[in-house]
């Protein structure tokens, strides 16, 4: 039989035990947990750039005295942007989430890293895009002007220069979307999208082993260092200056 003593030595946390590594959620979920987040990260971040960077471009060269000028383009352009940029991330998963729920396809479910990775991508397009606009208008004028003198199409200068002058900090504000999007990755477990986030919280916090907590903080902690460390490396490669 089992007495009030022993019931709340089982229910300690795990962190008083020593247990650490031995720990079975650690053991048979962190593993899995940590291949999760790298696919909503990864996924997330690509999709994010091969749309962001073209709309932060166009962005900045429909603006007035820009390459391919077109204000009222611009301005709804930027309205949208900021909407999305507006609404808090864990709202716009959740509406994200009820779309994938609404349109119902057979290959792709309300649950899951999947379909996280898709209300990542929606949430961080518009902040990425604000970034790259910024970079973009960081750009020298003059080299623009000397570019149109050569004979060169906008499009061309667009692509050509002002994106390769601005590489390295295009490069910088990628380094910020990854970091950004692994924190926001670790939201997942509360929408049922998996990863180290759902891990801590699952395993974590509800069972109350904080040792769980604490080494998926450290798995994050080393994921962020590394990007980091990549991104400055990246920057200093393409920076011709």
């Amino acid at each position: 039989m089992t007495t009030p003593l022993s019931t709340a030595i089982v229910a300690t946390p795990l962190l008083s035990s020593g247990s650490w590594f031995s720990n079975p959620a650690i053991e048979r979920g962190l593993w899995p947990a940590l291949i999760e987040t790298l696919y909503m990260v990864g996924f997330a971040s690509l999709f994010t750039v091969l749309l962001g960077l073209p709309l932060g471009v166009f962005l900045a060269e429909t603006r007035k005295d820009g390459l391919i000028e077109a204000p009222i383009a611009n301005r709804v352009t930027g309205v949208v942007v900021n909407l999305g940029r507006a609404i808090p991330f864990i709202i716009l998963a959740i509406i994200v989430l009820f779309v994938i729920r609404a349109i119902d396809l057979p290959f792709l479910k309300a649950i899951g890293w999947p379909a996280f990775t898709i209300a990542l991508t929606v949430s961080a397009i518009p902040y990425f895009a604000r970034l790259v606009e910024s970079n973009v208008l960081a750009v020298e004028s003059g080299k623009v002007e000397a570019a149109l003198m050569t004979g060169a199409t906008r499009t061309r200068i667009m692509w050509d220069v002002l994106v390769r002058e601005a590489l390295p900090s295009i490069i910088n504000s990628m380094t910020i979307l990854v970091i950004t999007i692994v924190g926001y990755s670790a939201m997942a477990g509360a929408v049922g999208g998996g990863g180290l986030g759902a891990l801590a919280i699952n395993q974590g916090y509800q069972r109350y082993n904080f040792d769980v907590i604490i080494i998926v903080v450290a798995v994050i902690l080393v994921m962020v260092q590394l990007i980091q460390w990549m991104g400055d490396m990246l920057s200093r490669m393409v920076d011709h200056r």
